[in-house]
């Protein structure tokens, strides 16, 4: 049975991948690990690969998840990489996100503001049903803040320009936390978590990526 890795998204957990199904795959969680004192996120992701043992790993991430899995994508040889509402570059940051990375706003903000949940929450992640509510109030109460702040500002500052050749890209066209520049997947209306409302045919995208034939290019 073949291995997939999933990188979940910012401060999110293995719970927001219960919407997608892979039959035929054993899926893999990496779990965050705590950030040491000034960190890359280069660094970050060098210390993931511990809990990625195999050969050519094909990487599933999921917004911030799927930066790190590009990082990762640079250090070691991987089959596929698949991104899910997130960045292949910095060209995909959103001009806000790099400005305030510049100015330090994300170090003096509370993180408490970042994790409260409100109408404005629900509206900006794109959260529909009351059980997608639930689940994202129940993801952002347990985010470690400490790693949320860190984790803000290596999005916000990211600099990445390499373009992997084996990544693929699923984005929502209503994607207000990083909005749909380039993709290779559009889902209608889909917003930061899509994965959640739109599983079904996340899930179809990606079976679809998986069963296409790796082309080596020496």
């Amino acid at each position: 049975m073949r291995e997939i890795y999933l990188l979940s998204g910012l401060g999110a957990d293995k719970r927001v991948f219960d919407f997608i199904d892979l039959p035929g795959f054993k899926l893999n969680h990496v779990c965050w690990i705590d950030p040491l004192d000034n960190e890359s996120i280069e660094g970050y992701a060098k210390r993931l690969l511990a809990q990625i043992p195999a050969a050519r790993p094909t990487l599933i991430g999921l917004s911030f998840g799927g930066m790190l899995s590009i990082e990762i994508g640079k250090i070691i040889e991987t089959e596929k990489i698949i991104l899910i509402s997130s960045a292949k570059t910095l060209a995909d940051i959103p001009l806000s996100f790099r400005k305030m990375a510049r100015l330090g706003i994300h170090k003096v903000i509370p993180p408490r503001l970042f994790k409260s949940v409100n109408p404005f929450t629900y509206w900006f992640f794109g959260t529909k049903s009351k059980k997608e509510k639930d689940l994202l109030a129940a993801i952002l109460k347990d985010t470690d803040e400490t790693f949320f702040t860190w984790a803000i500002g290596k999005i916000a500052a990211w600099k990445n320009v390499t373009t992997l050749r084996n990544v693929m890209h699923i984005h929502g066209t209503n994607d207000k936390v990083l909005p749909c520049m380039s993709a290779d997947f559009k889902i209608s209306n889909g917003g930061q978590l899509m994965i959640l409302d739109n599983g079904e045919e996340v899930s179809r995208i990606i079976l679809e990526i998986l069963r296409e034939p790796v082309i080596d290019i020496k």
